[in-house]
């Protein structure tokens, strides 16, 4: 990809503090590492290091697991690049809509308390939905099923009006302002019928989370989730003072150098969407949750039962028209196949950060990676390089990295 004289500059004087930034992170040589998974990482570490240099990433982190263990980790770059703090084990990035797996997981919480069914209408818990103008049919036939898998019919983005400017809200920070919105709002098409990725549809049901149980989404999640996974440095939308320092600022690629996007910032109402922060440990310890760990079954099965996970993992519809094209939708989780392994996936994307988790829970083994800069659109079809990097590093993983595992 073409740069600039800046961006070059950047990059020049960069380069050598990222190798030295990943360097430094790396395992000493030989320590944890057996047979042939000895190679694949450093070949890895080469691969990761080279492919985030080339396209201007300012910082990044990975971590892979294998039987309920890290089998290796890679931390890349700078967390704050006018500190030059560098990313470490405790960075923090934010996990955008990785979040919606678990507003599912507290939904399958709820119902398996028998506070809802998956088959309620929507309208049972929020009756302001039935402002909605759908021209299909009656609000009753759209199902929190349909919520949880995208195939309600609703529209993609939250708040389609505005929000471009640096003094407008973040995200609109109430329900009031979606509801306000609701005779607005139309049904694109007939529910259930297809997929169609809906970020207000995981925001209804955030709500229902929260009238049912009378917390905030923020609190439920946080005793019901993170605190019995252990996910102590988690936290969601602006960081308390404690963790802030930890915290990753994020970069978009603009004028052929990195320029800080909002730092430190307040998701709203769409809390539920995709306001997630946490260090990779704690997602760590989240993939194994899915994954599955024998000797913490009895934590694991508290917060929620193992079959009523997997169901999550049933296909519902199929996913066309989108980086997961060819994969199927279950509750909040993207079922993919890639490299003959089946796995269960979800991404992230706000405000400069960029991220996967990516679980086989037949193999053992499970990844996480972040990256704190969305680079500049290249191609015909105008995505961003971040996003073909992240397709890349998975690719790269699933045929190198998780055959040599068998060796370890």
């Amino acid at each position: 990809m073409a740069r600039t004289a800046t961006g070059l500059a950047f990059l020049v004087v960069l380069v050598p503090i990222f190798v030295a930034v990943a360097a430094a992170q790396a395992p000493p040589p030989g320590a944890g590492r057996r047979g042939p998974a000895d190679e694949a990482f450093s070949a890895f570490d080469r691969y990761f290091d080279g492919r985030l240099t080339e396209q201007g990433i300012v910082g990044a982190s990975f971590v892979l697991l294998s039987d309920h263990q890290t089998a290796h980790a890679r931390t890349f770059g700078l967390a704050d690049l006018a500190a030059k703090r560098p990313v470490g084990a405790d960075t923090i990035f934010h996990w955008a809509s990785i979040t919606k797996t678990m507003t599912a997981i507290a939904i399958m919480q709820l119902r398996d308390r028998g506070l809802l069914s998956l088959d309620d209408p929507i309208v049972k818990h929020l009756p302001e939905l039935r402002q909605v103008h759908n021209p299909f049919g009656p609000m009753e036939s759209i199902t929190l099923r349909m919520l949880l898998s995208h195939s309600a019919g609703f529209r993609n983005p939250t708040w389609p009006w505005g929000g471009d400017q640096d003094w407008h809200p973040f995200e609109p920070p109430g329900w009031a302002q979606v509801a306000a919105m609701l005779p607005y709002t139309t049904i694109e098409f007939p529910p259930g019928s297809k997929y169609s990725y809906s970020n207000p549809g995981i925001i209804f049901l955030g709500r229902v989370i929260e009238l049912l149980t009378g917390d905030d989404y923020e609190v439920y999640v946080d005793k019901n989730i993170l605190k019995p996974l252990e996910m102590h440095r988690a936290f969601f939308d602006a960081a308390p003072a404690h963790l802030r320092a930890s915290r990753a600022h994020s970069y978009f690629w603009k004028n052929g150098g990195p320029v800080e996007a909002r730092f430190d910032f307040d998701t709203g109402i769409t809390v539920s969407n995709g306001g997630l922060n946490a260090p990779l440990a704690d997602m760590a310890r989240y993939l194994d949750f899915l994954v599955g760990n024998p000797a913490r079954q009895a934590v694991y099965e508290g917060v929620l039962r193992r079959a009523s996970l997997e169901e999550m993992w049933t296909p519902v519809v199929t996913v066309e028209g989108a980086d997961e094209a060819g994969g199927k939708m279950g509750l909040c989780f993207f079922l993919e196949e890639h490299g003959g392994i089946p796995f269960v996936a979800h991404s992230g994307s706000q405000n400069g950060f960029i991220s996967h988790i990516y679980v086989s829970a037949k193999r053992r083994v499970a990844y996480v990676v972040a990256f704190n800069t969305v680079a500049e659109p290249v191609g015909p079809d105008g995505k961003a390089n971040t996003r073909q990097l992240d397709r890349d590093v998975r690719d790269y993983v699933v045929r190198n990295v998780i055959p040599a595992l068998a060796g370890r």
